[in-house]
């Protein structure tokens, strides 16, 4: 494997490239605001360096932290909540591993002490994962229901991991939560975004940020998701595991930004049938 020198990673000079601005609206969760619209993880790591690289070339300013691997002292997170500059990066805890709705809020609420012992006194934020299934890895849909009430009541901001199922999306919308997080396909699979069609209908019928999240592969994949009007992405297997981290996130950032930049834009439609660039009068030889 070739080795990738960490300042090539960079873009080049944009100084003589004008930058487009098409009304577009900042990302705001629960009355936050954020620029960047990739999220990153903290998972899978070869190495604390290899993270922080990714997280500053990513852009990205929310990066998700599983609370229970870091009480636990997990196997490559311990001192995971020193590793990152939380003044600079808004602490997304989530309760990865949590098997029921009793056990996700008792996670999410020592998620938010966290946030606060390290500095976020005001981070109420929680992605909730509800997953009893260790082979396919899928959230429960009715356990999910269940822990976002709860936490609602409680004051969280609720960020749920979900199946791309409208109906649940919608129901959770209504239910106070600040996004719906539907899977492009399942965790760490790298499959891409199977399920566009739902994930489609969640985005039209959506009044909250949407935000996909697992299954991304690639950044062709991370730029479909928000050609698409997906509002953010999440996306940690893709550039942890990648051969070269650092690069992968940058690229992953940039991904979503097109993306962003081509929705705003409006694609052309497709079409049945070919239609010429070029005006086909007036050609050479063609009489008047």
């Amino acid at each position: 494997m070739p080795t990738l020198e960490r300042e090539n990673t960079s873009p080049p000079a944009s100084a003589d490239r004008p930058t487009l601005a098409l009304n577009d609206r900042p990302l705001t969760i629960a009355g936050r605001i954020f620029r960047s619209r990739l999220m990153t993880g903290t998972g899978k790591y070869r190495t604390f360096e290899e993270m922080g690289q990714s997280i500053e070339t990513s852009g990205c300013e929310i990066v998700t932290v599983a609370v229970r691997r870091v009480q636990t002292q997990a196997p490559g997170h311990g001192g995971l909540a020193e590793a990152i500059d939380w003044s600079k990066i808004w602490m997304l805890p989530n309760t990865a591993g949590c098997q029921t709705a009793e056990d996700a809020v008792r996670v999410a609420r020592l998620g938010r002490e966290m946030a606060k012992l390290l500095g976020q006194e005001d981070n109420n934020f929680v992605k909730l994962e509800v997953i009893p299934d260790s082979k396919y890895l899928l959230p429960d849909p009715i356990g999910t229901l269940q822990a976002a009430e709860q936490l609602v009541k409680e004051g969280f901001a609720v960020l749920p991991y979900i199946n791309a199922d409208p109906l649940l999306a919608k129901r959770l919308e209504e239910m106070g939560c600040a996004t719906v997080m539907p899977l492009g396909s399942p965790i760490g699979s790298g499959q891409g975004i199977r399920n566009a069609a739902n994930i489609g209908i969640i985005i039209e019928n959506a009044t909250i940020p949407v935000v996909v999240d697992a299954g991304i592969g690639t950044p062709s994949e991370a730029a479909q998701a928000m050609e698409m009007g997906a509002d953010a992405l999440l996306i940690n297997t893709a550039i942890a595991q990648a051969a070269h981290p650092a690069a992968m996130a940058q690229a992953m950032g940039l991904a979503a930004q097109a993306g962003r930049l081509a929705y705003l834009a409006g694609r052309i439609p497709i079409k049945a049938y070919a239609s010429a660039s070029s005006p086909l009068s007036g050609l050479v030889g063609q009489e008047g």
